[in-house]
């Protein structure tokens, strides 16, 4: 899960506060036998291991997925399609993740 680990700090450094202007919702993502959640809140992002009683979307993947998704060699919606990558919830809010945390 290292690289997971390695992801999510990648994710936070590269956090597009301008993207997240009056958002306020909280991405769970669910990643093998782990889980995370991102609280984003008013151009703040805050990540926090464990679970989330009510996230506006949930993302439930493997760790590969998950690290390609977000480096950029997995195409997300592919990811989806192919049954890599399953979401419940607002399904159209996971779309806004590559705004918040832009790819390269």
């Amino acid at each position: 899960m290292s690289n997971v680990t390695e992801t999510l700090n990648q994710m936070k450094s590269k956090f597009n506060a301008d993207a997240a202007a009056g958002m306020d919702v909280v991405f769970q993502l669910q990643i093998e036998d782990d889980s995370y959640h991102i609280i984003v809140k008013d151009g703040n992002c805050d990540m926090v291991e464990g679970s989330y009683d009510e996230p506006s979307v949930t993302l439930t993947m493997d760790g590969d997925t998950f690290t390609g998704i977000m480096n950029g060699s997995v195409d997300g919606m592919q990811a989806f399609m192919a049954g890599q990558l399953r979401a419940e919830g607002d399904v159209m809010l996971a779309t806004r993740l590559s705004e918040l945390f832009p790819i390269g």
